[in-house]
């Protein structure tokens, strides 16, 4: 099983109960706070939980031994995941995202530790050359956890998103092999 341990944060395979609460998070929460940020201009189809519990099996990984997602473990308990999915498998381009779907753990830099030990995780596990993430300018947060994992704004696709009736931009970043390797080292 994956574990990846932070100071903060463990990212791990979910184990039924993570997965169970996950359910809960995603579908079966009243508030549903995470929604209004986490891409809220896709319409998502509500998936029964046995089918959501079968993406977290291994037949989903990427990779051999590299899942498309893994729960974020915060203080005992599954908040949220990570993810990837394939861009372009010619190019070696995956796209990346993060969802914190309990609002106590936002802004307290949560969100920034997994999703950089995402990141590492990929870049050392993998042969990929790039890393992406989307998102839209109206989700700050996502994109300055982006520009702190050392994400660089790429692509700005002016009024391509509506949330709640007003336009917004589509925000793409990403950063390269070679970029992350020159970030670690330069954090030995």
């Amino acid at each position: 099983m994956i574990k990846l341990i932070g100071k903060k944060v463990l990212l791990r395979e979910a184990t039924q109960e993570d997965a169970n609460t996950l359910y809960y998070w995603k579908y079966e929460e009243k508030k549903q706070e995470a929604k209004k940020w986490n891409a809220p201009y896709i319409l998502e189809e509500r998936l029964t939980k046995e089918k959501y519990m079968n993406s977290f099996d291994k037949e989903h990984e990427l990779f051999p031994d590299v899942p498309q997602l893994l729960a974020v473990i915060i203080d005992e308990k599954a908040v949220g995941t990570v993810s990837c999915y394939w861009v372009d498998k010619y190019t070696d381009w995956l796209e990346t995202g993060i969802v914190i779907y309990d609002s106590d753990y936002w802004s307290g830099g949560y969100g920034t530790e997994a999703y950089g030990m995402w990141i590492n995780f990929l870049f050392e596990f993998t042969s990929l050359h790039r890393l992406g993430m989307s998102t839209w300018s109206g989700n700050i947060r996502m994109i300055k956890t982006a520009a702190k994992i050392g994400m660089k704004e790429e692509a700005r696709i002016r009024e391509a998103r509506i949330v709640n009736g007003e336009y917004f931009d589509s925000v793409k970043m990403g950063i390269l092999r070679r970029e992350w390797n020159n970030r670690m080292k330069q954090k030995l």
